[in-house]
């Protein structure tokens, strides 16, 4: 069980995130969570433009597993959701999941980077993000 808090973003499917079927497109799911990975960012007091004029870093995605269990449709109003479940010296891992209702669509582990602005090289994550986070 993870200490930290489950940040939850509701996200309403638009027939742009759908296929001819009204069903989501898989590629979408990616963009759902990179939403909620922001919005959660901003409950720290910080936004991705804002670490990179302050501290020069940007936190990028390294990989991704994601797991498709049932799909979302049209007009569907889902919870996307970010979860810390480990900091490393650069690296920060969380868990997301997209639901509906109760019902649990899709699942990702994702893994973050933080690096310069300047050389894209890893570097280590901010101290004031790191105490917020641990």
């Amino acid at each position: 069980m993870s200490k930290h808090k489950i940040f939850s973003l509701p996200v309403r499917v638009y027939f742009q995130d759908t296929d001819a079927g009204g069903v989501v497109y898989h590629a979408n799911y990616v963009n759902f969570m990179e939403r909620a990975r922001t919005e959660w960012l901003r409950t720290f007091g910080h936004s991705n433009a804002g670490l990179m004029k302050e501290f020069g870093v940007a936190f990028v995605v390294r990989s991704l597993k994601m797991d498709y269990l049932k799909p979302a449709l049209l007009d569907d109003l889902l919870t996307v959701t970010a979860l810390v479940k480990d900091i490393g010296r650069s690296r920060v891992t969380l868990l997301q999941e997209v639901r509906r209702g109760e019902e649990l669509l899709t699942e990702g582990e994702v893994h973050l980077v933080c690096v310069n602005m300047q050389t894209f090289k890893p570097v280590s994550v901010p101290d004031v993000l790191r105490k917020q986070w641990d």
